[in-house]
């Protein structure tokens, strides 16, 4: 698979060029903050509009990763959605979509900030899933080892040839993950903010999606 392979915990984890976390002794992917229906949201409260196409893009993309993982249990770490408004408004088509990507599959919905709570779509409804050596749950909390999250969007800019390059980004170190936001419209807050520094330690990485993963050591 396209990933860059590390463990944490005595896990054995791939951090996928997508921006999915796969871990294949459990067949679990994992990914975070689709933020699905985040364009509707911006439309009904009169913000500038976005085009009305990002949730079939994130998850054609989900879709294109489970295909390849072959993954069976699927988390999806938190702020799945923009708004309880925005996962009521799904098209019965994504509602469809994504009830046979659940089909045969374990699915988890982790709470997040944006999150509804339970909606009506399969799977479980957590506020977060320990599964030993991991545990995963939306927001890092300091001090924790074993710790896969999301919520803060990470990006990381590098400059190869004097050129910057901007992308969202996977932070690593010995005792925590936390994954780059998935879904299509996202923002991001860069790894240098103090919200990131001071929760991973000296020697983390960030881990650039795109095309081809690139691990570089964490900027600060």
């Amino acid at each position: 698979m396209n990933g860059h392979s590390f463990t944490l915990a005595g896990a054995d984890l791939i951090a996928l060029a997508s921006g999915a976390l796969f871990w294949p002794a459990q067949s679990l992917l994992c990914v975070s903050d689709l933020h699905l229906g985040k364009s509707e949201r911006r439309a009904r409260l009169g913000e500038p509009p976005l085009p009305p196409y990002e949730t079939r893009d994130t998850l054609a993309r989900l879709e294109v990763d489970l295909k390849t993982s072959r993954a069976t249990t699927v988390i999806c770490l938190g702020d799945s959605f923009d708004d309880s408004a925005a996962a009521q408004a799904l098209s019965e088509e994504e509602k469809l979509w994504i009830a046979a990507m659940q089909a045969g599959r374990r699915w988890v919905w982790i709470e997040g900030n944006h999150d509804p709570g339970p909606v009506e779509l399969g799977g479980t409804h957590l506020a977060e899933l320990p599964l030993p050596p991991i545990t995963f749950r939306h927001i890092a909390q300091p001090g924790q080892s074993g710790e896969i999250s999301g919520h803060y969007h990470p990006k990381v800019t590098i400059r190869p040839r004097g050129r910057a390059i901007t992308r969202p980004a996977f932070l690593i170190d010995s005792d925590k993950v936390i994954l780059p936001a998935y879904g299509t419209y996202t923002g991001g807050l860069r790894s240098h903010d103090a919200a990131l520094s001071t929760l991973m330690r000296p020697e983390a990485l960030a881990v650039l999606t795109g095309p081809v993963p690139h691990a570089v050591p964490m900027p600060r």
